[in-house]
């Protein structure tokens, strides 16, 4: 099995820039935006405190003060750009369809009405997408390219229980049968290096995703930060932090799994430096983003082959 030839790139994998090139045509950039959404996992409707690893304190827009509109948002990150430039509106703070449908639609369909924006990637969980809001997000996709970007973390429950992820695989399952039956576009995030993971776990969670209807993925490494549960338990040697090597290596498993056609739209992520514990090797992505290049040429491997090769 080659590399297939529709990535048209020079990388072992699919990413998202050359996915959207093929798409449109042309380079697109994503605009994060801070809708002022909470987290039913933070605000007791689910559960009180959020995840182990998440300190709560959103963007930094909402760590200074009062939130910009969506508009005023939109219009300040795209200074970044060249004016001709395509732009994906990315609700990414929090969970952006934890509201009524109303507000969704209000605050969306601002976003859309903007200068060549050309759709919507909305952060969600697995349990607040409600029908109302499937349905909205299904009308859209007429005109707008749409993606829900779904936290996972894992398929295991009993790691999902020990983070206090708040929901289980089976609803993260439902999700993703209930917006592939609507044609949105679907990514999923995962983590490696959850507590309690063996590389078995983490292979059988990517296994997984690559049997279900979906079109991308995150993937990033365990963060412990200041001001967490893990981050406390980083600091009194309850949690062991995944090595670069050990990360790199996973990742790569990964990728050889995935289908050809999934969108892989992150490999590596850090946190605020302010707050940042661990692991150090994380605070340089472009590093880590590298050492999983060497790696793929090493094995002489790429996204897919594994399924290339059963």
């Amino acid at each position: 099995m080659a590399k297939p030839e529709f990535w048209k790139n020079n990388k072992n994998y699919y990413d998202l820039k050359s996915y959207w090139r093929n798409l449109f045509g042309c380079t697109v950039h994503k605009l994060s935006i801070d809708a002022g959404f909470t987290c039913p996992n933070r605000d007791g409707y689910v559960a009180q405190g959020g995840c182990v690893y998440c300190d709560g304190r959103g963007s930094k827009l909402r760590q200074i003060g009062a939130l910009p509109s969506v508009t005023d948002q939109i219009i300040s990150g795209k200074k970044y750009y060249p004016a001709a430039s395509k732009f994906i509106a990315y609700f990414q703070t929090f969970t952006n369809t934890y509201a009524p449908v109303d507000k969704i639609r209000a605050l969306y369909d601002e976003a859309l009405a903007q200068d060549n924006v050309i759709g919507l990637s909305i952060g969600t969980r697995p349990d607040c997408l409600e029908p109302d809001v499937i349905e909205l997000l299904s009308k859209y996709i007429a005109l707008h390219h749409i993606w829900v970007e779904l936290g996972l973390q894992t398929v295991h429950d009993k790691t999902l229980k020990l983070i206090n992820r708040g929901h289980n695989y089976q609803q993260f399952l439902d999700a993703v049968n209930n917006l592939a039956s609507s044609g949105v576009n679907i990514c999923v995030h995962i983590i490696i290096g959850l507590p309690g993971e063996s590389r078995e776990d983490v292979l059988q969670t990517a296994k997984t995703l690559a049997r279900l209807p979906i079109n991308g993925i995150k993937i990033h490494s365990l963060l412990a930060l200041e001001g967490t549960v893990l981050g406390n338990m980083y600091k009194n040697g309850s949690v062991k932090i995944i090595s670069k090597e050990e990360y790199v290596s996973l990742v790569v498993d990964v990728l050889e799994i995935l289908p050809p056609e999934v969108v892989i739209q992150r490999l590596t992520a850090d946190g605020y430096r302010d707050i940042f514990l661990a692991p150090q090797w994380a605070a340089n992505k472009l590093d880590v983003l590298n050492s999983i290049n060497r790696e793929l040429e090493l094995r002489n491997s790429w996204q897919g082959v594994q399924r290339g090769r059963a």
